[in-house]
């Protein structure tokens, strides 16, 4: 690695038009109790199972999944897929590479789907509960990978760590503003057009919001103690 990322974490305010987006210490707390809570209450079968197939029993009188909005639905739900995301990823980490000859940028966001691979998937399999199209409501079945909604925490996730790599890099304005919009709107669009196919449960995608804001916290705190220390100390600076 180069000492590129040095000379630009130091942009002056007037390149930057928004944060990096960083979650404060509060926020990670409040995702935290906010995932355990709505876990306990689910596993105990408490009022949040309730209210989960009430919401699938709605949805499903809609019709969607048979509707000519059936394919407009199903896109915006790929707003949160980590194709789709890892397209532009690869994009915006491929100009960072060749115009600020950094591969710090690739080393956070290889840093941030292995977290997120790793613990949403455990999730799944620890808790296995399946999705409303599944005939009945179960946890703990081998086909159960619902829980929590790998899409929006991988929104929540992916888009936030495109959005710091924007505005600490000091991409054009427009390009910041656009990730700052994808990092707010791409989970909350994600979350809705998933249970609005009843491809997910509400509670699901609460989760996965609540784990893609933890992990978002982690991958700032893991550069910031680990990453870019290393970069410095690659290129001869003294570590902040």
């Amino acid at each position: 690695m180069t000492s590129g990322v040095i000379q630009d974490a130091g942009l002056p305010e007037r390149s930057r038009v928004i944060s990096v987006g960083r979650p404060p210490w509060w926020a990670m707390v409040v995702s935290l109790l906010v995932a355990a809570l709505v876990t306990t209450d689910l596993l105990t079968l408490g009022w949040l199972e309730r209210m989960d197939l009430r919401v699938a029993e709605t949805v499903a009188d809609w019709q969607l999944k048979d509707s000519a909005a059936y394919p407009l639905v199903w896109a915006v739900t790929q707003v949160g897929g980590r194709v789709t995301i890892l397209v532009v990823l690869t994009v915006l980490v491929g100009y960072l590479a060749w115009r600020r000859h950094t591969w710090l940028p690739l080393a956070r966001v290889l840093v941030a789907l292995t977290l997120l691979t790793v613990v949403v998937y455990s999730i799944k399999h620890g808790t296995g509960r399946t999705a409303p199209g599944f005939p009945g409501s179960y946890w703990f079945h081998e086909d159960g990978a619902s829980f929590p909604s790998g899409h929006v925490a991988n929104a929540v996730l992916m888009w936030g760590v495109a959005r710091w790599q924007a505005v600490e890099y000091g991409l054009p304005l427009r390009v910041q503003r656009a990730f700052w919009v994808l990092s707010i709107a791409g989970p909350a669009l994600t979350g809705l057009a998933m249970v609005s196919l009843n491809f997910h449960w509400v509670t699901d995608a609460v989760v996965g919001a609540a784990v893609g804001v933890v992990l978002l916290g982690v991958v700032h705190a893991l550069d910031a103690v680990v990453l870019s220390r290393w970069v410095r100390a690659r290129a001869g600076r003294q570590s902040a």
